[in-house]
């Protein structure tokens, strides 16, 4: 757990604008017309609107995405009873995460009452504000009295995220715990310390998902909670075991799962001695655990272990369920949260945790690679598909459990529509993978003793994209795959020094010399080349042994390309390659040409490459409107340079591709500003449409501009993609992210697919 000064907590708090949360217009209000519009008199239409149609409070205002999270203070973190407004710092962080992880807003209410009866008439009497009531830190047991008469007497829904966020995610640890020990959740015996709001929830959740009444020990502070007992109020009465047991040690002999929501430091090694085989241990004690990591893991190797820590294995973060199942309950208009959107939301996060975790995810925690098993039985908070698992979870058991009131459709198109809330709107690369898992392809991977290239094999591979074939020494991908738990065994391995028959290196060979003959190659030359990967890779996609060739991850592009082009060859109606990038914008996909190969282009270079691209882009099902870029407009500038070329490439297409939506020369605002264009330039061939491609006079203007935007992440990037060759072959940027092989894969297995058609 990171180590957190008082100074800086406190800085952290006041400096700037105190606190943490403020509330935005989402509405213009920069004139007198749009204040009239917000207020009065404007503001009487969707008055009387609401008037005569209450639901119509959702269309018109911000009830449908606003949360009201609501305290007393009298149970806040481990503090105690501090009172509502020592709390308040912890209600404003609670709404920063709702915020930024779900984006749903927030307004926190402190309640100076601690009579529950008055403080639910409180509550009530502010609900038609809020689209839901998410009830925080307040104590055991008035908090159930309060939740279940909210829940019985509004129709939003409430939940109380101490009892029922825990209970959420340790259910998804617990599933996934049972899964790798091999036990079955309806025979498991458990013992549960501490008796408070946390635990009982928690028990009730794992008893309806199937563990047994009849096996659940639990203890409050004063022991075992068991028929001698008559100290018990209403809640921890249903939980009085029938056992002759009366202590924590009697409870631990042979159990299977330890749940501890207790107090530090109550657990010894000798109680996680005396458990059951393949024992599971959940000590959420905050700060400090019943008993240690360290402790608890060095008696029992075959123990799973989680906590509340950051610092260890399988943290119970509430942080993964609160935002996601308010974000599925409003998305739906949910009336309640009830018992079956609960387990829909453990089971998802469960689901998750057994999928591939991407690159983003293992590097925001500092870990090369994260995969499911024993350190792994619970999602990260910082994994960007929690929102579109558990919050579609969510609302689908709300609409199938009969709660709720908007009922959605289109599940797709919510799922996608939740990744835009968050700026994840990636739905070209969707297409694209989708269209590679049509049919996919043989693809050749020239660097296979890397990490990165094998974890995106192993991708690929699984979610059959491609089939990965490696080139290298297979000792060491051996090595790596199993150092990094990696799924990898039934995918081929090519040692260029080991497993390549003579025979096969000569006919290779042989086949290069022919093409090479002329050109100043020998046949020794030839032979020698077949040792390396990119002229290995590069001959068995021209032979038909591999249908694609990706490299460069590890070499310079120029020394990468070479092989490619001596073997493979440029398409016979072209004489030029091109490379082009395609940028992620929020107003859509940018492709952006030359950015790799050409240096100063003459004008039908120019020409090769606007075909190359146009071709391009429309294999993305897109429709080309293209701008060939200079820094003068329309012949603004009569002297040497980009303009005259760009000028002569533009006269060129029109001439012959009179159909292709194509103009230039111009600077970029004008190709990105189809109004501004039109305004000044109304004969241009796009008219106010805006450009969504652009042709650069040089490679030094197309390269930087890929790199700024790259740098300054306005955008995600999906290239180089090498358009020209014969055969499908591209270069990776060097040290790309799992995430961008993997987009070149696909776009590879798509140029195949082509090639096959």
């Amino acid at each position: 757990m990171a180590v957190i000064s008082k100074t800086e907590a406190l800085d952290y708090h006041k400096n700037g604008r105190p606190g943490k949360i403020e509330v935005v217009p989402t509405k213009p209000h920069s004139t007198q017309h749009d204040l009239s519009l917000a207020y009065t008199p404007g503001v009487a239409q969707p008055c009387l609107e609401i008037h005569d149609h209450p639901d119509d409070v959702y269309q018109y205002t911000s009830k449908g995405n606003l949360v009201a999270v609501i305290s007393n203070g009298t149970a806040v973190l481990g503090l105690g009873d501090i009172g509502p407004e020592a709390g308040k710092p912890v209600m404003e962080g609670k709404g920063l995460l709702f915020k930024i992880f779900a984006d749903v807003d927030v307004f926190d209410i402190e309640v100076n009452e601690k009579d529950p009866k008055k403080l639910i008439e409180v509550v009530k009497a502010i609900a038609p504000t809020f689209g839901g009531i998410n009830l925080e830190d307040i104590k055991a047991p008035e908090c159930f009295e309060i939740e279940e008469t909210l829940k019985k007497e509004l129709n939003i829904p409430v939940f109380h995220d101490d009892q029922h966020g825990t209970a959420i995610i340790s259910a998804a640890g617990l599933l996934n715990a049972l899964d790798i020990v091999g036990k079955k959740i309806g025979e498991i015996k458990v013992v549960v310390n501490g008796a408070g709001a946390a635990a009982i929830s928690c028990i009730k959740l794992y008893i309806s998902m199937g563990v047994k009444p009849e096996n659940v020990v639990m203890l409050d502070s004063k022991g075992v909670l068991n028929a001698s007992r008559t100290d018990l109020n209403s809640a921890k009465k249903q939980f009085v075991t029938a056992r002759d047991i009366s202590t924590l040690e009697e409870a631990f002999v042979d159990a299977d799962v330890f749940l501890g929501l207790s107090v530090g430091n109550v657990v010894s090694k000798a109680m996680i001695r005396s458990m059951a085989e393949k024992p599971i241990v959940f000590a959420m004690a905050n700060p400090n655990p019943e008993i240690s990591y360290e402790d608890a893991t060095s008696v029992r190797d075959d123990i799973i272990m989680a906590t509340g820590r950051s610092d260890y294995p399988n943290q119970i973060n509430n942080v993964l369920g609160f935002p996601f199942i308010f974000r599925g309950a409003l998305d739906v208009r949910a009336t309640t949260i009830n018992e079956e959107m609960k387990i829909a939301a453990a089971n998802a996060l469960a689901k998750l945790a057994r999928e591939y975790v991407p690159e983003t995810v293992a590097r925001a925690y500092n870990q090369q690679n994260i995969v499911f098993g024993k350190d792994y039985i619970i999602p990260k908070p910082l994994d960007p598909r929690l929102i579109t698992t558990v919050s579609v979870a969510v609302a689908k058991a709300a609409v199938d459990s009969g709660v709720a009131g908007k009922p959605i459709k289109d599940w797709d198109a919510y799922k996608q529509e939740l990744s835009e809330r968050l700026g994840y709107d990636n739905k070209l690369v969707m297409n694209i993978r989708q269209k590679a898992r049509q049919q996919p392809k043989r693809v050749v991977f020239a660097e296979g003793c890397d990490f990165k290239i094998l974890k995106a094999a192993q991708f690929v591979h699984h979610e059959k994209i491609a089939k990965p074939v490696l080139i290298g020494n297979e000792e060491r991908i051996r090595e790596i795959i199993l150092e990094n738990k990696l799924e990898l065994d039934d995918v081929p391995i090519i040692d260029l020094q080991k497993s390549v028959p003579d025979e096969k290196r000569l006919k290779f060979a042989g086949i290069l010399y022919e093409k090479r003959k002329r050109k100043g190659m020998t046949l020794n030359e030839a032979i020698e080349k077949m040792y390396n990967a990119d002229y290995y890779g590069a001959m068995m996609v021209e032979t038909g042994e591999a249908d694609a060739f990706i490299s460069g991850f590890t070499r310079r592009y120029a020394d990468t390309i070479r092989p490619t082009l001596q073997v493979i060859g440029v398409k016979e109606d072209f004489n030029h390659i091109a490379g082009m990038y395609v940028m992620i914008t929020k107003k859509g996909p940018l492709f952006l040409a030359d950015t790799t190969v050409n240096m100063n282009p003459t004008s039908q270079v120019l020409v090769d490459t606007t075909l190359l691209t146009a071709a391009e882009v429309r294999r993305f099902n897109v429709e080309p409107r293209i701008a060939l870029l200079s820094y003068s407009n329309f012949g603004a500038h009569k002297g040497l340079g980009s303009p005259g070329v760009v000028k002569e490439a533009v006269r060129i297409l029109h001439e012959k591709h009179p159909d292709l939506m194509v103009d230039g020369e111009m600077q970029a605002n004008y190709a990105l500003d189809g109004k501004l264009r039109m305004q000044r330039y109304p004969f241009n061939k796009l008219g106010d449409a805006d450009a969504n491609t652009l042709i650069f006079p040089n490679l030094s203007s197309g390269n930087i501009t890929y790199k700024v935007l790259q740098s300054i992440g306005i955008s995600e990037s999906i290239g180089p993609i090498l358009m020209g060759m014969k055969k499908p072959v591209h270069i990776l940027q060097r040290d790309s992210s799992v995430r961008e092989i993997v987009n070149m894969v696909a776009i590879a297995v798509i140029d195949a697919q082509s090639g096959a058609e």
